[in-house]
C-alpha cells in the first residue's frame, strides 16, 4: 500500500528549514554523526524523540567509510515528526545496494531522495524509491545506487483534545 503525498516540496523544506533554524529545546531535535560503511553488510541506525524514531537501514559497496548526519524532529505541536540523513560533503561515493527508513510512531506524508547535494541538488526520480506508510525503500532494479540524502516527514496522528 502506497500513501499519496499530501505535501508539497516547498512546504517541506519550510518545516525542515523551521526545525533546523529554530531554537527548540533539546527533547524536541536531536542531530547525531555515524558512519556508513561499505563491504555489502547489512547496517541499521536508529535515533528518536519520545516514542517516534527513524532507523536507517543500509547495504553499501565501493570507497571507505563515511560519515553521515541523522537529524531527527518534533514539531511543536508534536503532529510532525521529521527524519533527514545526508552526507555533509555532498555526495557519496558509496553504491548503496539497498536502503530503507523506517519511522515508527508516524504515517509518512513526505519523502525525498537525492543523488547528490550540496551547490546542485539532484533528486531521485520517483520510481528510484517507493514510500509506504511507514517505509521510504529503494525500488529494486530501478534504483540508481547513489544516495546522498534523504527527507522523511509523518504524521504522528497526535490529536489536541
Amino acid at each position: 500500500m502506497f500513501c499519496t503525498v499530501t505535501f508539497s516540496s516547498s512546504m517541506a523544506f519550510i518545516f525542515v528549514l523551521v526545525l533546523a533554524t529554530t531554537e527548540a529545546s533539546s527533547e524536541k531535535t536531536k542531530t547525531v554523526e555515524f558512519n556508513v560503511k561499505p563491504g555489502g553488510v547489512v547496517h541499521t541506525f536508529k535515533e528518536g524523540i519520545g516514542k517516534y524514531e527513524c532507523s536507517f537501514t543500509y547495504a553499501a559497496q565501493g570507497g571507505t567509510n563515511e560519515d553521515w548526519l541523522m537529524s531527527v524532529g518534533l514539531s511543536d505541536d508534536d503532529r510532525l515528526f521529521s527524519c533527514s540523513l545526508w552526507r555533509p560533503q555532498g555526495k557519496s561515493y558509496l553504491f548503496f545496494t539497498q536502503f530503507k527508513a523506517e519511522m515508527k510512531g508516524t504515517k509518512i506524508e513526505y519523502a525525498s531522495a537525492y543523488s547528490q547535494t550540496g551547490h546542485s541538488d539532484v533528486p531521485l526520480r520517483p520510481e528510484e524509491f517507493t514510500i509506504g506508510d511507514s517505509t521510504v525503500t529503494q525500488t529494486d532494479g530501478k534504483f540508481s545506487a547513489q544516495l546522498s540524502k534523504l527527507t522523511v516527514i509523518g504524521r504522528t496522528g497526535h490529536d489536541e483534545l
